[in-house]
């Protein structure tokens, strides 16, 4: 396996990055369906169970074909190194135990997926893990947030569902200045869009679920290093890399792996190893097939996203529509400046009326009508698909939590897909007709 060159153009990574063929067969990356490994000898058994030595031990920590794909996103993220494991959730998770490690601290924005909130306010708070949310959109409060300890400071590119765009550098500057990393889960951006590291970011996380397999058959999750983070500097602050660790003997991992390595070999080592969220090779699979494609989905998706939004935003049933690639949206002067190569394709919109006990069987009268849109607890899909953020993704939140990121009683998310722009717009129209 090599990896192409630097200069190499996106549409060709996407495609060939990560792997090389062998022989006269291997045109296409293999599945790996293995669960372990034979080794050449005791020795070299005991060199990688020991981390002396690179290798693949068992496919609960690593795999050939996830390591094509690591590696290919890595690629198109401009990253040194990534971890693939089993869903975008896991991705999350284990970036954030590896980081935050024992009694750490997160400051994260009140704009997430619904999922993430449950994952930082409720799973790691019983790990000991402190969170504290913060309005994206305001930067003293991330700055008065952070404390001596805080270890991970954590957003979203584009928010999920309300698409608020990130100011990615602004908030990387003061992660930087408080000498934390800020990761980034950029999902709903795609590496087609934006590439957070050239921002700032120095961690990034994918649900791979969603448009890098595009197709939503499989489920899978990545976090990419960019590199750029130095643990070393005030290595006090980080001992789980910069201290022994424990189960091999005196082996430091920054001394052992470097800046870019350090953090992928303590995830695989320990988090992955330990809790087993591990991607299964055929799923790997799939999502290298679905990223070749990544570009011309997303190109085509974003465009329709925009024609729908521009249409809703005039329709007389429709209180808002929240498209950050609209003027006079809030976001939009960031969108200009992020996403020069289009906004994502997942928003949301408002149905008009009160926000009162009609609320829910109004939205249920415009979802169940539709035909061409799928009710699906989904995005990125080849399919468009809708949903309601009140009562599913977002339902376990207060409504306090709900109003801080945006969320209304009537909020609709949209995820555009590759069908015909004028065949969705008329079927929304159908249903909106029906209030």
């Amino acid at each position: 396996m090599t990896t192409l060159g630097s200069a190499t153009g996106f549409a060709t990574a996407q495609v060939q990055a990560g792997y090389q063929a062998a022989g006269a067969v291997g045109a296409v990356p293999p599945i790996h369906q293995t669960a372990a490994y034979e080794f050449s000898s005791l020795q070299e058994a005991a060199d990688l169970f020991a981390l002396r030595k690179p290798g693949i031990i068992y496919s609960r920590n690593a795999n050939p074909t996830q390591q094509i794909l690591e590696e290919r996103i890595a690629q198109l993220e401009g990253g040194v190194s990534a971890v693939a494991v089993a869903s975008g959730q896991a991705a999350v998770a284990v970036t954030l135990l590896a980081l935050a490690h024992r009694g750490g601290h997160i400051v994260a924005a009140h704009q997430l997926y619904g999922g993430t909130i449950d994952l930082l306010q409720e799973t790691l708070d019983d790990f000991g893990i402190a969170v504290t949310f913060v309005d994206q959109d305001d930067l003293d409060a991330w700055r008065d947030a952070i404390t001596p300890r805080t270890r991970v400071v954590f957003a979203e590119t584009v928010a999920n569902p309300i698409a608020q765009v990130l100011d990615i550098s602004a908030v990387a500057d003061i992660a930087h200045d408080a000498g934390v990393p800020l990761v980034i889960d950029s999902t709903v951006g795609t590496p087609h869009l934006i590439r957070p590291g050239e921002h700032g970011a120095d961690f990034v996380v994918h649900s791979a679920t969603k448009f890098l397999s595009g197709h939503g058959s499989s489920l899978g999750g990545v976090v990419v290093d960019r590199g750029s983070f130095d643990f070393g500097a005030d290595a006090a602050r980080w001992p789980q890399f910069t201290e022994p660790y424990t189960r091999f003997g005196d082996l430091v991992l920054w001394e052992r792996f470097g800046r870019g390595h350090a953090f992928a070999a303590l995830v695989k080592s320990k988090y992955v190893h330990d809790l087993g969220p591990s991607i299964s090779p055929f799923n790997a699979w799939q999502i290298l097939q679905g990223i070749e494609t990544l570009d011309l989905r997303v190109a085509r998706q974003s465009a329709t996203a925009l024609r729908i939004a521009q249409h809703l935003s005039d329709h007389p049933a429709v209180a808002a529509v929240h498209h950050p690639g609209l003027a006079g949206n809030p976001w939009h002067e960031l969108a200009k400046r992020y996403l020069p190569n289009g906004v994502p394709s997942v928003f949301s919109f408002d149905l008009a009326g009160p926000q009162d006990e009609t609320a829910f069987t109004r939205v249920a009268t415009v979802l169940d009508s539709l035909r061409v849109f799928r009710l699906v607890a989904n995005i990125g899909d080849a399919r468009s698909l809708v949903a309601h953020p009140a009562s599913m993704t977002h339902g376990h939140l207060t409504a306090d939590q709900r109003a801080a990121a945006g969320i209304s009683l009537t909020t609709v998310r949209v995820s555009a897909g590759l069908e015909d722009p004028a065949d969705l717009i008329a079927d929304l129209d159908h249903a909106l007709t029906l209030l």
